[in-house]
């Protein structure tokens, strides 16, 4: 029976422990997963741009909105203001004081021998201020509007040439807080008073005495 003598055994047994290497193995086996870490890398990396776009393009459609959301608000509240400034002027147009209206009332009091020598009129307004309108994030909530309280006082300044000089002075008094008009004007309480005593009697170039008196008549105070 032939022998057969393999001379390159040797060799091939080298190269067999070389391809059965574990570092070679290893090393393959690492490489394969650095390029599979690279390729799941690269996914997230590229999703990560993708989706940082498309939130630049939504926080920039918030903020669009958020300045119309704003501009709507300021509108809103310049509308408020415009609407309370003409239910103001209504208000006042509707309520102002005429006073021709008053000299009229005035004209129409008649009492025997007693004279109107000056009326005067003073008008005062005492203000309190309002509150503007409010922005939070529900919406705007109405302000109140400012209110000016108005206070008349009308002196007359009168003479009584009577019989007797100075009786016809609380029929006077009497006929001005029962005059129609004025009536409606005048407060409840204390309306009509002397502001002084009268004057002591003056004598008329006809030989007739009178005296001079003043009255003031406080109206009651309106909001306007």
């Amino acid at each position: 029976m032939p022998i057969r003598i393999n001379l390159l055994a040797e060799a091939q047994a080298e190269e067999d422990l070389r391809r059965r290497d574990p570092v070679k193995r290893s090393l393959i086996i690492g490489g394969l997963t650095v390029a599979a870490f690279l390729v799941w890398f690269s996914s997230i990396w590229a999703n990560s741009v993708w989706e940082n776009r498309q939130l630049t393009q939504i926080d920039g459609e918030i903020q669009t909105r958020t300045n119309e959301f704003s501009q709507v608000l300021t509108n809103q509240k310049r509308a408020l203001e415009a609407q309370r400034r003409l239910e103001a002027l209504n208000k006042y147009t509707a309520s102002r004081f005429l006073q021709a209206n008053l000299l009229d009332a005035v004209q129409k009091i008649y009492v025997p021998n007693v004279q109107i020598t000056r009326l005067r009129l003073d008008q005062n307004y005492a203000s309190t201020p309002g509150l503007p309108p409010v922005t939070n994030n529900i919406g705007v909530i109405a302000g109140r509007p400012g209110v000016a309280t108005e206070r008349i006082l009308m002196t007359l300044d009168a003479k009584d040439s009577s019989a007797n000089p100075g009786d016809q002075i609380n029929r006077f008094k009497e006929a001005i807080a029962s005059q129609d008009y004025l009536k409606g004007l005048l407060d409840k309480t204390n309306s009509v008073r002397l502001s002084a005593p009268p004057s002591a009697p003056q004598s008329i170039s006809d030989g007739k005495f009178f005296v001079m008196f003043t009255l003031e008549c406080r109206f009651s105070d309106k909001a306007r």
